[in-house]
C-alpha cells in the first residue's frame, strides 16, 4: 500500500509538506503543491478515510513518550515530565505518558489512532528507529533530544528537537579543569548499557569533551559506570591503578556522584585539594551534595517547557523550527580548585578522611 511518506519521497517534500497539501491547513506554493499531485497520481496514493476523519479531530491530548530504559536517570526525566505536564496544562492539553520500549509501534499506535494530537518523544538515540515514522507521521511531533552525535549531522527534517547542546557541556567542563591547571581527566560516564544503544546525550558529550580534551592537551580517560558503590569503587580505583597522574573527574551520572564521593572520603582523598570534580547534572543534584558540586546544569524543566511551546505552535499550523540546543551553564562551587601534584595510587595508611574516620 502507498504511504503518505512513499509520497513525499517521490515529489522530494517532507512528509509535513504532503499533509498540508492534502489537509489544506497551510499555504503552499504553485510548483511544489503540483509536484506532489503529480506524485500523488502517479503512485496511485489514496488517503485513508479513517486517517483523514482523525486528522481533524482534536483530543486536546499529547503523547509523550518516555521508554524507561536499563540505565535511565528517572529523577531527571520525571522532572522533564512534570515540565511537559505542567506547560501543558497552561495551554489546556492533558498528557499522555507512554513508557514502553515499543520504538516505532508506538509511534504508529498515535498516528493511526485518536489517542493524542501530537507526540513529544524522550531518550533519542544517534540513529533512533522512531525517526523515520516521526517524519512520515500526520500529527506533529517534537523530540527532545538529537538523533545525531552533532547538530550540523542531524537530519531532523520535518521535526522539531530541543535539548541541551551536550557537546558544549562536555567541552565546558574541560575547558574549566584546564583553566585550573588539570592535565589528567578520568569521566565517569553513564552506565553501559546507554552507551550499548546509542543513547544521543551521552554520546555527544563524550564527543565534547575529547574534542576539548585534545584541543587543550588533556589526558582524558572515559569509564562507563553504573550507580551503585560497587561499580564507581572498582571503575574510580582502575583509573588511579591506570593513570596515577588524574587530578579530575568529570562525572555525567547522577546515581553515581554520592557513591563517588563517599570512596573518596574512604580513600582520603579531599575534593578538591586532591580531586577536583565537576558534573553534568541537575542542580538539585549539585546543591544537595554532600560537597557542592562544580556542575553543567542539565535544564530538565526548559527542556520539557519548550518542546510542548513548539508544538502547541505546530498544532496552531506553525512551520517546524528546527533543532535548539540550550547553551550550557557552567557553576562553580566547592568541588574544584587548583590541580594538586597527582598522589600514589594507594593512600598512606591512617591517612584520615574529612569526617575523621
Amino acid at each position: 500500500m502507498v504511504t503518505l511518506a512513499d509520497v513525499a519521497r517521490h515529489a522530494g517534500v517532507s512528509a509535513s509538506t504532503v499533509s498540508y497539501v492534502l489537509s489544506g491547513k497551510r499555504s503552499i506554493s504553485g510548483p511544489t503543491r503540483e509536484r506532489i499531485q503529480h506524485s500523488i497520481d502517479a503512485l496511485g496514493y489514496r488517503p485513508h478515510a479513517g486517517a483523514r476523519a482523525l486528522a481533524s479531530s482534536r483530543t486536546d491530548i499529547l503523547a509523550l513518550m518516555m521508554p524507561l530504559r536499563t540505565g535511565l536517570y528517572v529523577p531527571v526525566m520525571m522532572e522533564i515530565a512534570m515540565a511537559v505536564t505542567t506547560t501543558a496544562r497552561t495551554h489546556g492539553y492533558d498528557v499522555l505518558l507512554l513508557t514502553g520500549e515499543e520504538g516505532p509501534e508506538a509511534v504508529r499506535r498515535v498516528e493511526g489512532s485518536a489517542v493524542a494530537d501530537a507526540m513529544i518523544v524522550m531518550d533519542v538515540g544517534l540513529d533512533d528507529p522512531r525517526i523515520p515514522c516521526l517524519q512520515a507521521a500526520e500529527r506533529p511531533a517534537v523530540l527532545i533530544g538529537l538523533p545525531a552525535e552533532t547538530a550540523e549531522a542531524a537530519d531532523t527534517t520535518g521535526l522539531d528537537c530541543v535539548d541541551l547542546d551536550f557537546e558544549a557541556a562536555g567541552a565546558r567542563c574541560v575547558e574549566h579543569l584546564a583553566a585550573l591547571g588539570h592535565t589528567g581527566i578520568a569521566v565517569l560516564g553513564e552506565p553501559p548499557a546507554v552507551y550499548e544503544r546509542g543513547t544521543g546525550f551521552a554520546t555527544r558529550t563524550l564527543t565534547g569533551l575529547r574534542t576539548a580534551a585534545a584541543r587543550h592537551g588533556v589526558g582524558l580517560l572515559h569509564r562507563p559506570v553504573d550507580g551503585t558503590y560497587a561499580a564507581v569503587a572498582a571503575a574510580v580505583t582502575r583509573v588511579f591503578e591506570e593513570r596515577p597522574g588524574t587530578t579530575a573527574l568529570v562525572v555525567q551520572n547522577e546515581a553515581a556522584v554520592e557513591p563517588l564521593l563517599a570512596l573518596l572520603r574512604h580513600q582520603g582523598r579531599a575534593v578538591p585539594e586532591d580531586v577536583s570534580v565537576v558534573a553534568i547534572c541537575p542542580d538539585q543534584v549539585a546543591v544537595h551534595a554532600s560537597v557542592p558540586l562544580t556542575a553543567v546544569s542539565v535544564p530538565a524543566q526548559e527542556m520539557g517547557r519548550q518542546a510542548v511551546e513548539r508544538l502547541v505552535a505546530r498544532l496552531a499550523g506553525q512551520a517546524p523550527r528546527g533543532t535548539e540546543l540550550i547553551a550550557p551553564r557552567l557553576t562553580a562551587r566547592a568541588s574544584t580548585g587548583p590541580a594538586a601534584p597527582a598522589r600514589p595510587a594507594s593512600p598512606p595508611e591512617g591517612r584520615r578522611g574529612h569526617d575523621g574516620r
